[in-house]
């Protein structure tokens, strides 16, 4: 008799939430009820393929072999039961082969029942700014004393990665002001994106610049490298000096004035997501020329990413009868960016890092006074997908540890 329940798919660990009570099934569905009372379909050739036996996936990296259409035929249901385990067994036909599944797994990839598969990670939050508006700041100051993976480390990323996620930007404070610092810290969410600046870019005003940022004056609120085809998810800045009279930074969320021009005026909004304009970074020694619209939308209309930097725009090549309906909305969407009620606005400390969603948020910087003192901030990208990876690995080492409490508690 068996009562090990079975591996999963994957390497995560998936808590038992209910329990598996009752079943019925046809050649080609599994339906079964939990002891939440919780009613869920399952297709033959669902299971089938995401069935975690060696036959059908790697054990080794858990990445899959299984080719479907080499299958002696459709994969039916000929028997189904709930196993001393608590585990779902089904017997597929034509194959004459016994499956068993997670109950834990199959609860948490319940797509009968599921609302939004593709919903953020976390609860996206639009905001404004104004002069009483402030970034989300934690107390990261012994972030690199941890070790990685522990649960003080995890104490930081994840609120950090959350405010990140949902409000596209956190301030880390406390940390080391020692140059090249930034890598390790970066290194904890994730793998460093290298461009033409290098893996890692100073920010200060320096002789024979080749960006507007290496220079103390003003910047207008922007996203950077949209001359790229994939322009950097994710940018991080660490002060490590900062004694000069002005150069307060600037943030404000991009997808909240885009909204907000949705609202005021559909038809220029319309038109920043449908004219693609010309981004381009002509310097002495590269040449990055993308062409998008300013404000991209997704599949089922929601915002995805903005794509907005005067000073990096070359000419726009639209159609004839688009240029002026073009320009009028990028001229309503300038005067938004320059209203104080987006804004956040703050000084950079030694210590500081604030980590934000390059294609949803916007900044800029106040000119500053160069001989006044010193202002050197170390720079890097990343991708979205890094913030989503370690997010996710924050929550599977968290569903581990419930696991393993429980265990011990019923043993």
């Amino acid at each position: 008799m068996t009562t090990a329940l079975p591996a999963t798919p994957d390497y995560d660990a998936w808590p038992i939430e209910a329990h598996l009570e009752t079943l019925t099934f046809s050649p080609r569905l599994v339906t079964v009820r939990w002891s939440d009372g919780r009613e869920s379909r399952y297709h033959s050739i669902w299971l089938r393929e995401n069935a975690a036996d060696d036959s059908t996936i790697n054990p080794a990296t858990r990445e899959r072999i299984l080719d479907l259409s080499a299958l002696p035929g459709w994969p039916e249901v000929a028997g189904a039961e709930i196993d001393a385990a608590g585990a779902l067994c089904v017997d597929f036909a034509p194959e004459q082969l016994r499956l068993r599944f997670h109950p834990g797994w199959l609860r948490a990839h319940d797509y009968d029942n599921a609302e939004d598969p593709e919903a953020p990670l976390a609860t996206v939050k639009l905001w404004h700014g104004g002069p009483e508006a402030a970034p989300d700041s934690l107390d990261a100051s012994g972030l690199l004393d941890t070790t990685p993976d522990s649960e003080t480390e995890e104490s930081i990323l994840a609120p950090a990665l959350e405010s990140v996620l949902g409000k596209g930007m956190v301030r880390l404070r406390g940390l080391p002001t020692e140059p090249g610092s930034l890598e390790a810290i970066a290194r904890r969410i994730g793998p460093v994106r290298p461009t033409n600046f290098g893996l890692l870019f100073d920010v200060k005003a320096k002789p024979d610049p080749d960006s507007n940022a290496y220079t103390s004056i003003a910047l207008p609120p922007h996203t950077d490298l949209p001359t790229r085809e994939y322009h950097p998810g994710l940018q991080m800045l660490h002060c490590l000096e900062n004694s000069v009279s002005g150069g307060q930074a600037v943030m404000l969320d991009g997808f909240a004035v885009a909204e907000a021009l949705r609202q005021r005026d559909p038809e220029a909004f319309d038109t920043l997501t449908r004219v693609h304009w010309c981004f381009a970074n002509t310097a002495r020694t590269t040449d990055y020329v993308w062409y998008s619209p300013m404000i991209r939308l997704d599949d089922r209309g929601e915002l995805l990413e903005v794509r907005i930097a005067d000073f990096l725009r070359g000419p726009l090549q639209a159609n004839f009868d688009e240029v002026e309906s073009a320009y009028a909305a990028l001229m309503t969407l300038q005067a938004m960016l320059r209203e104080p009620e987006f804004a956040i606005r703050f000084t950079y400390a030694p210590g500081d890092l604030v980590i934000f969603d390059n294609r949803r948020l916007l900044h800029a910087r106040d000119a500053f006074e160069g001989s006044s003192g010193h202002r050197w901030l170390q720079g890097c990208y990343m991708e979205r997908d890094e913030v989503r990876s370690r997010y996710r690995m924050v929550q599977r080492r968290r569903r581990e540890r419930r696991v393993a409490a429980k265990g011990q508690q019923e043993s």
